[in-house]
């Protein structure tokens, strides 16, 4: 039997050029972002945490634990995001979080209803920062799942990148 690789990937080149350019468009907001100055580091890593763990990419996992860990969020918490429960974050965060999660689920395509949620919860501001955040992890995931797909076809499919250890798995 073949193995089948079971990571997301762009699905085609169109999809990553729209993200590049989603990102590029925006590079003077990346400052703000990554500095926290409308969004706290907390709140950008829960996000971050959100669609990579719909996305499955194990070196972004990784590195985003230890970001979030960095910025105090506690092990706990991020073992429910790991698992899709926001119980634990901050109530005025959750809604982000829920519409990250179905962001990442559809591909980058949410439904409009769950946009138009998020506009009663968060300010003009807040909002290209969070659509911001969500494009640049996107990249980041499908891109780093692109490097386990390579691995996977040199090994020609033996490269068991489903039983490798999960990188962002919080001891």
């Amino acid at each position: 039997m073949k193995k089948k690789f079971n990571k997301r990937l762009y699905p085609n080149l169109k999809e990553l050029i729209s993200d590049l350019g989603f990102v590029f468009r925006r590079r003077d907001k990346m400052k703000a972002l990554m500095r926290g100055e409308v969004i706290d580091a907390q709140f950008r890593e829960r996000l971050m945490m959100a669609v990579t763990e719909v996305n499955g990419c194990r070196y972004c996992a990784y590195y985003h634990a230890q970001q979030a860990l960095a910025a105090g969020i506690g092990s706990e918490e991020l073992e429910e995001i790991s698992k899709f429960s926001f119980e634990s974050s901050p109530e005025g965060q959750r809604p982000a979080l829920l519409y990250a999660q179905h962001w990442a689920e559809t591909g980058g395509h949410p439904d409009p209803d769950a946009w138009g949620c998020m506009q009663d919860s968060y300010s003009l501001e807040e909002l290209e920062l969070i659509e911001l955040c969500l494009h640049t992890i996107q990249i980041g995931n499908l891109t780093g799942n692109l490097a386990d797909y390579l691995l996977f076809r040199l090994s020609f499919g033996r490269a068991d990148i489903e039983s490798m250890p999960k990188m962002g798995k919080i001891q």
